[in-house]
């Protein structure tokens, strides 16, 4: 009998995955090509209790990058520390430097360039004993220059006990110098009048009388920041009026800030007293713009509304119907056929096959879904196929459509390489390779966005965990659905040919979009982590492919298949210590340069162009979305649509996924979609973008141009 999607081989991707994971490596130290960043301690009489102890973040900057305060401003992300130290053992804030102002067209932002240091003072317990504390760091950081960067590092450090650690006391003493510093007798006190914040400041050191002030809010949303103040001396009080924010988030009672002033070496720390109640942000009129004033439009709405929830149930059904036609499907569609074929003249195990089928598509989308409501509840900003932006996952899968591959060629049997009990095991339970076969479908559809999906699953990750999740099972119905039909309806069956000699050539035929599936896995590894991590990804799948061989090819003699055997194993080993570091830890990605016509997406570059009255084309897009990939090589590149964006001037935009980008996926929640491809048309003057189908047409892009004003 032809045999169906082993159990076994599921078995192994497991495994492999597992193995994969737990070779990520971490150190006190890690370097990118826009940053170093290195764990430091400070403790020179040793951790106990009572005694001083400091641990930091040292960010050591590329000329002319930054990261950000603890209020970024009008747009990047503060650095955020996570430790994981031993029980008792407690972690304080972290203590900011004073930032400075970094002006980005028409926006401003807070932060830091050259060398940086986070500390953070740690408490330690009366009980603590032990030679060392042992400290664990996950960071995570923006970097930007002309484009920003998501970096993240994990960090350990053995910290000695009884020693004295104080290798960087130089580090530490010129952090805590550079702190805002607290100022005795200082009063601030603030009060909204007509769309501004008055704010007054009274008892100012010396050194600070009659000086030009800049004022950093801690609480970020509430100024605008990038505007000029009226500032103004009345005697030895300083004030300032200072623009709020129309879209204003916040209305804080007490309102911490820093002020610096050019030429003194660092800031001020005040608690600001707002005296009265605030008003409503609609209420609020705008405040008077001074000349030379930069100001920033609110952030522009999609154009479509928010659909209804049965309408995106409707369009979620329609959209996994879709999803089988996508090209990222087509390995599974072989191995559907071949079960098919395998059983065409049994109905009861087609219409059995057909549901479990159904079960492990439903069940594999509803379970991706609540991990990523869970994740984004948690505060990550993800998106549908986040999964392919982990370059461990991706090879992951290249394994295991290696083994399905080479399993259909003939190259090993897994009665074979496993012992007989495991290998058994889909023989017991037959239908449990259908139900794998619907799992292992959504593991290589997800990434793939069809026409109504976009909608649908925007307004999925909005909703409410079990509304959410009906609209995935839609989804998960619709692209099992015709499986289901095909499965029920005896017409099918007689459509069939019956099984014979043939289907062992059908057999190793199917083989090859497996492989196919692997060299675009493969190029999409190479665009997450370069060239370096695709070659130790092949090198691994060759090792692979190598040791199920050895141990699972018929007719292999004992004592070869145990000598080839331990050799394939030993050489897998290499191979999977050589090729982990490089997939779980990849390199940040390079610098976006411009390709051809298409210039690296950002927020601000979209805001500055419309601010200019310059119409926007943004493509949303990844190196592992099929539909992107298919969009970008047909309507996007034919001269005609090209034409007509030169002659409106139209500036395109390409916004990058391949990889995490909280950035990005912030934007594609703001747009109501949580996944690629998504296209958006920026009219200046309009209250939002324009979206289009995520299977573009020629007709439609110059359609879309056509109407702009």
């Amino acid at each position: 009998m032809l045999p169906r999607l082993p159990l076994a081989v599921f078995a192994l991707f497991a495994a492999l995955m597992s193995c994969s994971a737990t070779l990520a490596a971490t150190s006190a130290t890690v370097t990118t090509p826009q940053v170093q960043a290195e764990l430091l301690a400070h403790a020179p009489e040793g951790v106990a209790p009572g005694k001083p102890l400091w641990l930091g973040l040292q960010i050591r900057h590329q000329p002319h990058w930054h990261t950000y305060w603890k209020n970024p401003g009008d747009s990047g992300l503060p650095t955020t520390l996570t430790w994981q130290l031993p029980a008792g053992v407690e972690a304080g804030e972290i203590q900011w430097p004073t930032p400075k102002k970094l002006p980005v067209g028409p926006l401003m932002n807070f932060g830091y360039e050259g060398s940086l240091l986070l500390p953070v003072p740690i408490t330690v317990p009366a009980n603590f004993s032990g030679d060392s504390l042992q400290v664990k760091l996950q960071a995570e950081w923006l970097v930007c220059k002309d484009v920003c960067i998501p970096e993240s590092g994990e960090f350990t450090l053995s910290v000695p006990a009884a020693a004295a650690t104080a290798m960087h006391v130089g580090a530490f003493e010129a952090a805590r110098a550079a702190a805002p510093q607290t100022v005795a007798g200082a009063l601030a006190t603030a009060q909204v009048e007509g769309g501004q914040l008055v704010v007054r400041v009274a008892g100012l050191p010396a050194a600070w009388q009659g000086r030009a002030i800049d004022f950093l809010p801690e609480t970020p949303g509430v100024i605008q920041n990038a505007a000029r103040p009226e500032l103004a001396w009345d005697g030895n009080v300083w004030q300032a009026l200072v623009p709020l924010d129309p879209q204003r988030s916040e209305s804080p009672a007490l309102m911490p800030a820093v002020l610096v002033s050019e030429g003194l070496p660092t800031g001020l720390q005040m608690q600001v007293a707002v005296a009265g109640a605030w008003p409503a942000v609609a209420a609020m009129p705008a405040p008077a713009v001074a000349p030379g004033l930069v100001t920033t439009a609110p952030p522009p709405r999609p154009a479509s509304a928010p659909i209804s929830l049965p309408l995106a149930i409707v369009f979620a059904l329609l959209g996994g119907l879709l999803l089988n036609l996508m090209p990222c499907v087509f390995p599974v569609l072989s191995l559907k056929v071949l079960g098919f074929a395998s059983h065409a003249g049994d109905r009861r195990r087609l219409l059995f096959g057909g549901l479990a089928y159904t079960a492990g598509v439903v069940l594999s989308f509803l379970a991706l879904a609540a991990l990523l409501l869970a994740l984004r509840a948690g505060g990550e900003q993800l998106g549908w196929g986040f999964q392919l932006q982990s370059p461990v996952v991706v090879a992951s899968l290249a394994a295991l459509f290696t083994l399905i591959g080479l399993n259909l060629a003939g190259v090993f049997e897994v009665g074979s390489l496993l012992p007989s009990s495991v290998a058994s095991a889909r023989a017991k339970h037959p239908l449990v390779d259908d139900a794998l076969t619907g799992v292992l479908a959504v593991a290589v559809a997800a990434p793939c966005t069809a026409p109504f999906m976009g909608a649908s699953l925007g307004l999925a990750v909005t909703l409410p965990a079990a509304q959410a999740l009906t609209v995935f099972a839609a989804l998960g119905v619709g692209m099992a659905l015709p499986y289901v039909a095909a499965s029920a309806w005896p017409a099918v069956a007689r459509w069939l040919p019956r099984p014979g000699a043939w289907m062992q050539h059908f057999k190793v035929l199917m083989a090859f979009p497996m492989f196919a599936t692997v060299v675009w896995l493969v190029w999409v590894l190479g665009q997450q982590a370069g060239i370096d991590g695709a070659a130790a990804l092949l090198g691994a799948l060759v090792m692979l492919a190598f040791a199920a061989w050895a141990l699972g090819a018929p007719g292999l003699g004992p004592r070869a298949r145990l000598g080839l055997g331990t050799l394939s194993v030993v050489l897998l080993a290499f191979a999977l210590a050589w090729a982990g570091p490089m997939l779980s830890n990849p390199p940040a990605p390079a610098t976006q340069h411009a390709e051809g016509d298409w210039q690296p997406w950002s927020a601000q570059r979209v805001a500055e162009l419309t601010s200019q009255g310059r119409p926007v084309f943004v493509d949303f897009t990844a190196a592992w979305c099929v539909t992107c990939q298919f969009n970008k090589r047909t309507a996007l590149a034919d001269a005609s649509v090209m034409a007509d964006f030169a002659r409106r001037q139209v500036v395109l935009l390409r916004a990058d996924w391949t990889r995490r980008d909280p950035a990005i996926s912030a934007e594609l929640s703001r747009l109501g979609r949580s996944g690629v491809p998504v296209y958006a048309l920026y009219s200046p003057g309009t209250a939002g973008p324009r979206l289009l189908n995520e299977i573009l047409s020629v007709n439609e892009l110059r359609d879309a141009v056509a109407s702009l004003p």
